[in-house]
């Protein structure tokens, strides 16, 4: 199923759209990539919406991405004796690993690793910033604190703590359960909560064992301050503004966004944009115009998705917000300030022999008229990303003999991806291509098209062939071209 746009689509799935024939109406709206929350739904649940989307993808004869987003550690307070306490500005306030419920002076936070971490004058966030607590001073089981913002205070609320790297693993017991579970069950992207550190990354990695490529949410300072590291080590990254705008002051979170979206697409790796993108949906079948805005922002940044949550998961009308999401994307890259803004952005390093490659396919493409499309052959999808980075004018058609490889690269912006059959020789590949691009009916027998591969082929980033190819009718049916 070939999009009228360039950025992707992901849909958080959940009790709203547990069904087949919501998940299909979903895919048919505009979704190319499926989140499964591993914070909520049990493997069952898990598996049988796993199920489901494969049997979609099946059914309407198109590659669909599936993201698994691991829970990562959760910080929590523990319970109090009443339920809940208020809380004001400017009293003392302790945390400490005591077991007995909690009352308006104290309650447990049961993670030592916090303790270890904290210094006087740290901050920390309770129930997503809604209350603030200042470190006066602490100890290996306690801090004292005073109250900077006061409110509610209840029952196993979420804590952040911004100043510091918690020295934490990113991966939780559950997280190791889950992550095996999906990688087994076959999941094309892992998704990491609360990464902190390149390190983190490489841990995944190694339990993933190659079964999935590994996605990094950036949503704690010090993901921000570590970035270029943790992007060297990551195949994709998200942008995840909400617990961002949690440990960060909200007005740093727009500026952060753009620097994260230009560094990931000069890597040539896809970047999705998330959370709060049209939550008034979940309630609402419309919009606000400032939610518009904002999904049109991300994609005249360039990003290669953006992503719904608790609207397509939980709300109301899941079906028109991705209706809405599509239809704000083919508006925004119909604009021709879209082309100047994205070919202005435009400040790739290049560095190797396929860098150049693809770099010259897009300026040819973009050169003659009648060139319909860049056609490139990917094993690993890494040829795919790099035309992507240069984000061509023309669509991309990107060719592989890997399942795997097409459903990954659901997520990399204008990508429409063919499965194709084996191919041992460029003179196939060029059949192949122009058999691709009739199909898809981007190109006619009067049109050129530009094929990129990489020789000897299964090589992964080898590419290192270009060729301007007619779209003859003769080499539709050809089975041993000449």
């Amino acid at each position: 199923m070939r999009r009228q746009r360039n950025v992707k689509i992901v849909a958080t799935l959940g009790p709203a759209s547990n069904s087949y024939e919501m998940i299909r109406a979903l895919h048919e709206a505009g979704a190319d990539v499926f989140r499964l929350n591993m914070s909520h739904g049990d493997h069952e649940e898990i598996r049988a919406r796993h199920a489901i989307i494969r049997q979609v993808e099946k059914d309407v004869g198109s590659p669909i991405g599936i993201l698994a987003d691991l829970q990562g550690p959760k910080l929590r307070v523990g319970k109090f004796k009443n339920d809940e306490e208020e809380l004001v500005v400017g009293q003392d306030f302790r945390l400490d690993l005591k077991e007995a419920e909690g009352d308006a002076t104290r309650v447990q936070l049961p993670h030592k690793e916090i303790f270890d971490a904290l210094e006087p004058g740290a901050s920390l966030l309770v129930n997503d910033g809604k209350i603030r607590l200042k470190v006066r001073d602490c100890g290996r089981d306690f801090a004292n604190c005073e109250v900077t913002v006061g409110g509610t205070i209840s029952n196993r609320k979420g804590v952040n703590v911004p100043d510091v790297v918690l020295p934490l693993a990113a991966l939780s017991a559950k997280d190791r359960k889950d992550l095996e579970f999906v990688c087994e069950l076959g999941v094309d992207w892992l998704a990491l909560s609360f990464v902190q550190r390149a390190a983190d990354v490489d841990e995944a990695r190694a339990l993933a064992k190659g079964r999935a490529a590994i996605l990094s949410k950036i949503e704690k300072p010090s993901a921000v301050r570590f970035f270029d590291d943790i992007l060297a080590a990551s195949d994709g990254i998200m942008v995840a503004r909400g617990d961002l705008g949690v440990e960060l002051p909200v007005q740093n979170v727009p500026p952060i966004q753009k620097q994260l979206v230009r560094k990931s697409r000069a890597a040539a790796k896809p970047v999705i944009v998330a959370t709060q993108m049209l939550e008034s949906m979940i309630e609402s079948p419309m919009p606000t115009r400032a939610e518009v805005s904002d999904v049109a922002t991300a994609i005249y940044e360039g990003a290669d998705a953006i992503m719904l949550s608790a609207e397509s998961a939980a709300g109301q009308y899941p079906i028109e917000a991705v209706t809405t999401m599509n239809n704000v994307a083919c508006e925004v890259e119909a604009d021709p300030t879209y082309t100047e803004i994205i070919e202005a952005s435009r400040r790739a390093k290049r560095a190797s022999v396929a860098d150049g490659i693809v770099a010259a396919a897009r300026e040819i493409a973009e050169t003659t008229n009648n060139i319909k499309a860049i056609c490139c052959f990917s094993q690993s999808g890494t040829t795919a990303a790099l035309v992507a980075r240069e984000r061509p004018r023309v669509p991309i058609i990107a060719l592989t003999t890997l399942e795997r490889t097409a459903r990954r690269l659901c997520l990399t912006w204008g990508t429409t991806c063919v499965i194709t059959g084996p191919v041992d020789r460029f003179k196939v590949a060029v059949v192949a291509a122009v058999r691709a691009a009739r199909q898809e009916n981007l190109a006619t027998e009067k049109d050129l098209i530009v094929v990129t591969a990489g020789v000897p082929f299964n090589t992964p980033g080898s590419t290192n062939i270009l060729r301007v190819a007619p779209c003859e009718e003769r080499l539709i049916y050809s089975s041993d071209p000449e």
